[in-house]
């Protein structure tokens, strides 16, 4: 692709640091974990922090940890990325799938009650392209049924609710830092805490069950090796020292897709600024009118394939993949989820791109949007539209 949906952004200092790892005799759990985790710590808040090797291996602990199990329930969005699913069937629980508020794509409070059942242990929000969900209703709703809150917060690391920073909000929070993140460590992921007892639980997990005894033979819990190396997290406490400053950049791209699309009648655009909230940008997300079919968006996504222009279809409904079909779950009415998972479109988006082609990206859209409104439904036609099925794995 010549403008691709996301690319990482590794200066020669990032290069610099994971250059002196190789050079060092300590490539895992070494001095550079403990940096990195502490620079986390810091950043979002926590008393804890808890390196691995990706946000799926982070999230699946959460769940290891909090000892959700066979017969448990856990409340998700079905708008998401799979993962956040796949790790509560690996402990044999139960994924509720729960509607998402229109305007955020975040979990909608006023669906969650109606989900909860005595078998609910936990509640998994996921901070939906870096945009806080809306934690004081969400927190008051799990205190209140004295459920886990686990904050999904693998895409907006950065992101700030009431002038707090998410992921430690909640009993647990999740980053993940693959390269189409804000900032990557390669492969990786966070778990941070303010609760002492799980963080040991999860260090312990993380490296096959072993305890602090110092015996590396010696093995406590059913563990995995979900270890990261020093290589990647050199490479992450390098990119954290410009964390603020890539934010920024993001925040300003987002600017300049909003300014040259504002106007389009066929698009909503992401809000800029939400109230009590501050966005992380992960990526942006348009989303085609209702008079767009599903299959209309494709044809977009195709064509601006075929002019070198990467686009995504985030997010492919979860409730509706191929192993969902065939796997344990509770799907309430997620009408909002199969609506908008129809329509939206990621754009390219990443810290290195230029204006001349965030341009070029803006004027295929609007062209393509034109030379497609012969195919738009017209209004008599929309009771025949079909929910969406689509069924196209995230890349």
């Amino acid at each position: 692709m010549r403008i691709p949906l996301s690319a990482p952004d590794i200066t020669d200092q990032e290069i610099s640091a994971v250059t002196e790892v190789l050079r060092s005799p300590r490539l895992s759990l070494g001095p550079k974990t403990k940096e990195f985790e502490q620079a986390i710590a810091d950043y979002v808040g926590a008393r804890h922090a808890v390196a691995v090797n990706s946000g799926t291996s982070a999230l699946h602990l959460c769940i290891r940890a909090i000892r959700i199990g066979e017969g448990d329930e856990v409340i998700v969005p079905s708008f998401a990325f799979i993962a956040v699913a796949n790790v509560i069937r690996y402990e044999r629980a139960t994924p509720v799938f729960v509607d998402i508020d229109p305007a955020t794509f975040n979990l909608d409070p006023s669906q969650i009650e109606a989900a909860i059942t005595p078998r609910t242990k936990a509640i998994i929000v996921v901070h939906t392209f870096g945009c806080p969900a809306d934690l004081a209703a969400i927190l008051e709703i799990a205190r209140r049924n004295s459920l886990f809150l686990i904050e999904d917060a693998c895409e907006a690391i950065g992101a700030e609710y009431d002038g707090r920073r998410v992921g430690v909000l909640g009993d647990l929070g999740v980053f993940a830092f693959y390269p189409n993140k804000q900032i990557t460590t390669g492969e990786g992921g966070v778990v941070v805490t303010q609760n002492a007892r799980l963080a040991a639980l999860i260090k312990s997990l993380r490296n096959h069950g072993r305890n602090d005894s110092g015996d590396c033979f010696e093995h406590v819990e059913l563990g995995y090796n979900y270890r990261i190396s020093e290589i990647n997290c050199a490479l992450g406490f390098e990119q954290m020292r410009r964390l603020d400053a890539i934010l920024a950049r993001r925040e300003e791209i987002a600017e300049e897709y909003s300014r040259r699309l504002r106007g389009v009648p066929a698009l909503k655009l992401p809000s800029l600024t939400l109230l009590r909230r501050k966005i992380s940008w992960f990526v942006y997300v348009v989303t085609l009118s209702s008079e767009f079919s599903e299959a209309g968006r494709d044809w977009i996504v195709e064509e601006m394939k075929n002019r070198g222009i990467a686009v995504g279809r985030y997010f492919a409904p979860i409730h509706l993949q191929p192993v969902y079909r065939t796997t344990p779950h509770r799907a309430m009415n997620l009408t909002v989820t199969e609506h908008v998972s129809a329509r939206v479109l990621a754009l390219p988006f990443y810290n290195l791109i230029q204006s001349d082609q965030i341009e070029e990206v803006c004027q295929s859209l609007t062209g393509m949007i034109r030379e497609r409104d012969d195919l738009l439904p017209r209004p008599r036609d929309e009771a025949r539209l079909a929910p969406s099925r689509f069924t196209t794995p995230i890349p």
